[in-house]
């Protein structure tokens, strides 16, 4: 039988049975993450346009609120995505340094072997 090194590895990958409990949960932030980066720059559009729309200076500086709050929206769902995206990443390069270190010291013979 012969497998491809990639299929090997998601066949052991999948041998090491380790749960997780929150999966879920993490394509739930990323998705909060896009919806937030998506609607921060919609709130600032929508604030521009209240600002020039209107010759009242209260009316203007409400809107101008509105923007930096939108930019922080902005900023905070890019942060929220960058977390969650890194994480999935970072999870499955772990795994597999995990595994070609197993692989490596199978591999490997026992220096005090050698020496002998």
């Amino acid at each position: 039988m012969t497998e491809s090194r990639a299929q090997r590895f998601a066949r052991e990958l999948a041998e090491l049975k380790i749960p997780d409990p929150a999966a879920g949960r993490s394509g739930l932030w990323l998705r909060t993450g896009v919806a937030l980066m998506v609607a921060g720059p919609v709130l600032a559009v929508l604030a521009y346009l209240l600002a020039h729309g209107t010759t009242d200076p209260l009316a203007q500086r409400d809107a101008i609120v509105i923007a930096l709050g939108a930019v922080a929206l902005t900023v905070a769902g890019s942060a929220v995505f960058l977390r969650y995206s890194l994480t999935n990443f970072l999870r499955f390069w772990l795994a597999r340094q995990f595994y070609e270190s197993a692989q490596h010291t199978i591999a490997q013979p026992s220096p005090s072997l050698v020496a002998e």
